[in-house]
């Protein structure tokens, strides 16, 4: 369940809403990834702290303050929230964790919402306000489910801006009625955030506040999903599924984009080598200018993959830009440019490497960087 309201947090009560609760019935088999900033928020801290022990309840989140860089004020903020949600509902504080987003360094108007938590009105529908409310720069909200054999998967994130692969990104919750055993649901988290979260760049900067949580319920029953079990495949293919939809979600909903960019990565030695040069190459502010303007500048693909830092031999590759191979043997084709420009025109600008080195492969998305960019950041707190 979940429910949320308008604290006026940031903007005026009941302009938008902004104070939310994800809610489980009972305490579930819970796991998290954290932002790898040395600037950590409080709440990061607390909810971190928190799950060593593998289980939670419900998460207390909020958008417009970010209580970072707030000091023992800021955490005692946090641990009050989760005290204030934990009387609410009945479960003990420790079983609560807290997640927040918006402007660094200012602090949360704890007596609104001291006022709001109490509220809150809890529904099978309400993750959808809860979606909202978390909402920073994001122009939609970001949503999506798969059914699997006898599970659920749900999962909403928020993020826009501020977003670069470094061990997780956004603030993103994850539900499952599955049974699990914790660390299985800890592995197989990590893998799908490895695979889509962490693969994904707006503007190459990485927050104080990223934080993917998932909770399981196991209300759907049946047997316990560990490693090597018979659904525990199938459990990792559902989690990705929803992890690499809100991930392209994020990515066509970046600050200012009119474009998504999807950068796959073949033939690398390794799937680090391959994951970092896709990383690399999605994140050039050079080809994500390249694709906002429609220009078909593949050097700046080969420029960025040279200097990632993986492995490459010149000879060997081969780029594609959309179904058009525009580079083979590191040599330019005499390739039809009105093609290549329409795709560029495209909604969705899907580049492909093969490296011809191995069999590791790897894909990132990101969006192009426009004027809109410059402007969103230029005012985010006036």
């Amino acid at each position: 369940m979940a429910g949320a309201v308008s604290a006026g947090i940031k903007y005026s009560p009941g302009q938008r809403l902004d104070l939310g609760v994800l809610l489980s019935t009972r305490n579930c088999v819970t796991a998290g990834v954290f932002t790898s900033n040395k600037v950590k928020a409080a709440p990061v801290l607390l909810s971190r702290e928190r799950l060593k022990n593998g289980s939670a309840r419900a998460v207390v989140m909020n958008s417009g303050c970010a209580n970072a860089c707030t000091g023992k004020q800021g955490m005692a903020d946090a641990l009050e929230m989760t005290d204030l949600v934990a009387n609410q509902i009945g479960a003990k504080k420790d079983d609560v964790l807290v997640a927040s987003t918006g402007i660094i360094g200012t602090m949360l108007p704890m007596e609104r919402i001291r006022a709001a938590i109490p509220s809150i009105r809890f529904s099978a529908a309400g993750g959808h306000d809860l979606a909202l409310a978390i909402m920073t720069t994001d122009r939609v909200p970001k949503e999506t489910a798969v059914k699997a054999d006898g599970f659920t998967i749900g999962g909403m994130m928020k993020g826009s801006g501020m977003i670069h692969p470094n061990m997780a990104t956004l603030l993103g919750f994850l539900t499952t009625d599955a049974v699990v055993e914790t660390g299985f649901l800890r592995q197989a988290l990590k893998k799908a955030v490895d695979g889509s979260f962490n693969m994904l760049s707006i503007d190459g900067d990485t927050s104080t506040n990223d934080t993917v949580i998932m909770m399981a319920n196991g209300v759907a029953g049946g047997e316990v999903i560990r490693t090597g079990s018979g659904k525990a495949r199938l459990f990792q293919q559902a989690l990705e599924k929803v992890c690499v939809y809100l991930t392209k979600e994020a990515a066509r909903d970046g600050e200012g984009a009119t474009k998504l960019i999807e950068v796959k990565v073949s033939g690398a030695l390794n799937l680090e080598d391959a994951r970092l040069m896709a990383r690399t190459m999605v994140s050039s502010a050079l080809v994500k200018t390249a694709v906002y303007g429609n220009d078909p500048n593949w050097g700046r693909l080969l420029a960025a993959a040279g200097y990632s830092g993986a492995a490459l031999e010149e000879s060997k590759t081969e780029l594609y830009i959309g179904d058009t191979c525009v580079v083979k043997g590191g040599v330019a084709t005499d390739f039809d440019e009105k093609q290549v420009v329409n795709h560029l025109k495209d909604k969705e600008v899907i580049f492909h490497l093969d490296l011809h080195l191995g069999r590791a492969e790897a894909t990132a998305w990101g969006c192009d960087m426009t004027e809109e960019y410059v402007k969103i950041n230029a005012e985010y707190t006036t």
